[in-house]
């Protein structure tokens, strides 16, 4: 069944006891859609969670606690200043543990050799507001490179549409392998991904490679660029502060199983990578045994002299 503009929320029970303290609280988790790395490590949390404890009965409540998104969708939020709304979101933005890299899948026609080459052409972006779409946006005005047109839609939509021929290339940002170019995509569709190299964009957001062999129909290496996914919550300063910082506490104890029995990229995270800009929130410091100053203040940070900021605001006419 097809799920266009689907957001996932993930409903996780923590039910977990020892000879000195015992819990039991909801933990809700907005991940992405079914066939994104974002859904399939929220799942791999939710399996972590059971797997620690039996649970023989099940509370749920309404709420959610924690989200993987994309550094620059975090940094996108953290620019909008002028929207209270978002300025609120920005405010209150906690980074739990940055994750992995997500690696930018530009899927085209063949003949389509480098990412300036999508001047001029049709190309599916996303959803409008999905990280997807921002990412792509941002690659395009920091490139200075102008598709002929840019289409929002579901990721599942713009293959359908770039099979028929309706879009010349579309855009994912997820991290390898990516579900939907394993399952949906075969050597008879004609279609191979396109290296983004583009100096201006390599400039601004780390280099990465999707390896020769990720994907069945993929013959060589391809190179691309890679935001980071981020674990992030909001500052809680009641209940949900200890369940989140006890969900941290799982996730930073259990690594060797999330490797073992999770998604590949499981492999490639370093929960300690110091991300620009951002301050672990002080719950999940607390849990971890790490120094909380008597004045916490984990802040999103503006980092105004990062381009990438400066490309957002570019983008958004300011």
């Amino acid at each position: 069944m097809k799920r266009a503009a689907t957001i996932v929320t993930l409903m996780l029970v923590m039910l977990v006891a020892s000879a000195a303290v015992g819990f039991a609280d909801d933990v809700g988790i907005i991940t992405g859609g079914e066939k994104g790395t974002y859904y399939r490590f929220g799942l791999d949390i939710q399996k972590l969670v059971k797997s620690i404890e039996n649970i023989f009965a099940v509370y749920q409540r309404p709420g959610v606690q924690v989200g993987i998104v994309q550094s620059d969708v975090l940094a996108f939020v953290a620019r909008l200043q002028t929207d209270p709304t978002l300025a609120q979101i920005a405010k209150k933005t906690r980074m739990v543990f940055p994750l992995y890299n997500e690696e930018v899948h530009v899927l085209g026609r063949k003949g389509i050799n480098d990412f300036d080459e999508l001047a001029g052409k049709r190309v599916a972006v996303g959803r409008e507001g999905s990280g997807t779409y921002l990412t792509a946006r941002l690659l395009f005005k920091l490139a200075e490179v102008a598709p002929a047109e840019m289409v929002y839609t579901d990721t599942s939509e713009a293959l359908e549409q770039l099979k028929a021929g309706r879009v010349d290339a579309m855009f994912y940002v997820a991290g390898f392998p990516v579900k939907l170019l394993t399952d949906d995509v075969s050597e008879k569709d004609e279609l191979s991904l396109v290296p983004v190299t583009n100096k201006a964009i390599t400039e601004f957001y780390p280099s990465a490679e999707i390896p020769a062999g990720t994907y069945g129909w993929q013959a060589g290496a391809v190179k691309t660029v890679a935001p980071k996914a981020v674990l992030v919550s909001f500052d809680f300063r009641r209940k949900d502060c200890d369940t989140v910082g006890k969900l941290a506490q799982q996730i930073a104890s259990q690594q060797d199983w999330l490797q073992k029995n999770g998604h590949p990229k499981w492999k490639a995270v370093d929960l300690n990578y110091p991300l620009r800009g951002w301050e672990q929130y002080d719950c999940v410091k607390k849990y971890l045994g790490k120094p909380v100053p008597a004045t916490a203040t984990s802040t999103t940070g503006k980092a105004s002299l990062n381009p990438v900021f400066e490309a957002i605001r570019g983008m958004l006419g300011e």
